[in-house]
């Protein structure tokens, strides 16, 4: 069965308005029509704006982060709710710098999957180990608990709605990129243990994004693992001509 093919761009903190606009118009002006999914991930302040700019296209939006929340006092945070209202698609829940710099736990995270879920959201949930977890050779165990206590909660049919971003950290903006059998033997293993948990149709339907360093010059050699089903790109997204040749590495 053919999955399919995703490769999402996350803005993180940058890019002004202006920026994000001109960069948007030129990647809606240029997609080629074969090209896999193509998500936009900008800042908050930019949301309306790009899918304004993307409507009508093959491109679509997410959002960085949303709150557990529907509503309430929570001075500077997204509900998904709010997220619904203005019809943005995909959350980005889990990512590594979420986790770090904001201290967010898979406890939490799972309640944020809910909460994505509930408003009709697709949540892009990151996993991924440090550096000395992958050196002690326990990177399977480690991701694997960032399932169980993140998404295994969730119904089979709940769950199938989630797609899975693989982010190893030592790989996130350091120019160091995952082996392309370092990515396929990760998202091998992730699939086995959704097989496990959920059955073989879910396990062989869910799409398993890579994250970390992903470029033009080595898209196409990650894409080939059998398991690898796109990726979730940091810097290369805030160059349109870059994110287009990642997203043609198919």
């Amino acid at each position: 069965m053919s999955r399919k093919k995703i490769v999402a761009g996350n803005w993180k903190m940058n890019t002004s308005l202006s920026e994000g606009i001109a960069l948007a118009n030129q990647l809606a002006a240029s997609q080629p029509s074969d090209q896999p999914q193509l998500i936009l991930i900008p800042p908050f302040t930019h949301l309306m704006t790009i899918k304004a700019i993307t409507d009508g296209t093959m491109i679509a939006v997410g959002a960085q982060n949303c709150h557990q929340e529907a509503k309430g006092a929570f001075t500077g945070e997204i509900s998904a709710q709010m997220l619904h209202s203005c019809g943005i698609p995909y959350v980005i829940l889990g990512h590594s710098e979420r986790r770090q710099y904001f201290h967010e736990d898979n406890h939490l995270l799972s309640k944020k999957v809910i909460s994505a879920l509930g408003q009709g959201l697709t949540p892009i949930f990151c996993v991924g180990e440090a550096l000395d977890i992958r050196n002690a050779g326990h990177q399977n165990d480690f991701v694997f608990g960032q399932l169980r206590e993140g998404l295994f909660h969730l119904s089979a049919d709940d769950f199938s709605k989630v797609i899975i971003a693989y982010e190893p950290i030592w790989a996130i903006g350091t120019g160091v990129t995952a082996s392309p059998q370092q990515a396929q033997d990760m998202h091998a293993y992730i699939r086995s243990q959704i097989d496990i948990q959920y059955g073989t149709d879910i396990a062989t339907d869910l799409v398993i994004l890579y994250g970390g360093s992903v470029k033009g010059s080595n898209a196409r050699e990650i894409f080939a693992g059998a398991d690898v089903d796109g990726a979730l790109v940091g810097g290369a997204s805030l160059d349109a001509e870059d994110f287009l040749r990642i997203a043609g590495g198919f």
